[in-house]
């Protein structure tokens, strides 16, 4: 295979995630949006937390809600747990690794805020003691997983929402998570802010 065909497989391959993920996942999408907007509306906020490229769709999201997305608008509370590195490696060598989220959800979260849990094989230990420790308190949980879903989909109660993406390559998982996050991004500011002026960043 030529390399120009190469890369052309790629973007195939992202575009069908896209469409059987889209196929599969609107509702759980629709779901995930208004839950959000019904407790930022209320005061409360949203913790993310991932590993690797799923720390960066964590800390991204939280970006968005803390400055803007496309529409000028008041900032939301919104706190990436994999950006202190005082508490991350503190944590990981007094406790352990798998505690890196869940002992700072456990000091930060509260009743009424909600998790973004990123995984995109579902299965990371350290993502799913972060899950455990929201259902302690009594927060709601929005999971992005691929694959299966995973140890996290089975973790999962029913007032949370799955948003799994349609692939079980990393690349295309992650591709899909990232759309999610931007769909929400937007759901959020029009749900909450309907009539803000669009303004690109």
């Amino acid at each position: 295979m030529d390399l120009e065909a190469r890369l052309r497989t790629h973007f195939e391959a992202s575009i069908a995630a896209k469409q059987a993920t889209l196929a599969q996942s609107l509702p759980a999408l629709t779901a995930a949006a208004k839950l959000l907007a019904q407790q930022l509306r209320e005061g409360h906020k949203v913790l993310s937390c991932g590993n690797g490229g799923s720390a960066g769709d964590a800390q991204h999201f939280a970006a968005e809600l803390t400055g803007r997305f496309e529409r000028e608008r008041p900032g939301l509370p919104g706190i990436a747990l994999t950006v202190d590195s005082s508490a991350l490696t503190a944590i990981a060598n007094d406790y352990s690794y798998e505690q890196i989220f869940s002992k700072q959800v456990q000091a930060l979260g509260r009743a009424g805020d909600v998790l973004l849990a990123i995984s995109t094989s579902g299965n990371s230990p350290n993502v799913l003691r972060a899950i455990e420790a929201a259902h302690a308190q009594q927060m709601d949980v929005i999971a992005l997983t691929g694959r299966d879903g995973g140890r996290i989909a089975a973790a999962l109660t029913p007032g949370d929402v799955e948003l799994r993406s349609v692939s079980d390559v990393t690349a295309r998982i992650q591709e899909v998570h990232i759309l999610f996050l931007h769909c929400l991004c937007d759901a959020i500011d029009e749900q909450l802010f309907p009539q803000a002026g669009e303004s690109g960043s």
